[in-house]
């Protein structure tokens, strides 16, 4: 059961992951077709990038947050992962 909530929360940080590179890759293509995809990566990342986005200073246009947030992301599962083998690793 831990193995799969573990895999499921590592599974669910990458889908957030590919959102907001996605929506980073999507934010430079001006195509009219894609209006719906990117206001549903707008509307599913931007809950999690606004904080950081306030609190974080900008370099000249160029907006840091979705960079933060991608190494957050990858540490938050990565301690996770190692956290959870240890707990069963010492049983």
């Amino acid at each position: 059961m831990q193995f799969f909530l573990v895999s499921f929360i590592g599974i669910l940080l990458d889908i957030v992951s590919f959102a907001i590179v996605a929506r980073i890759l999507l934010s430079w293509i001006q195509s009219p077709g894609a209006g719906r995809f990117k206001m549903f990566l707008y509307d599913a990342t931007e809950p999690i990038l606004a904080p950081f986005r306030r609190s974080i200073f900008r370099i000249g246009v160029i907006d840091i947050s979705p960079i933060i947030v991608l190494v957050l992301l990858d540490l938050c599962k990565s301690l996770l992962i190692c956290t959870v083998n240890y707990l069963f690793m010492a049983l």
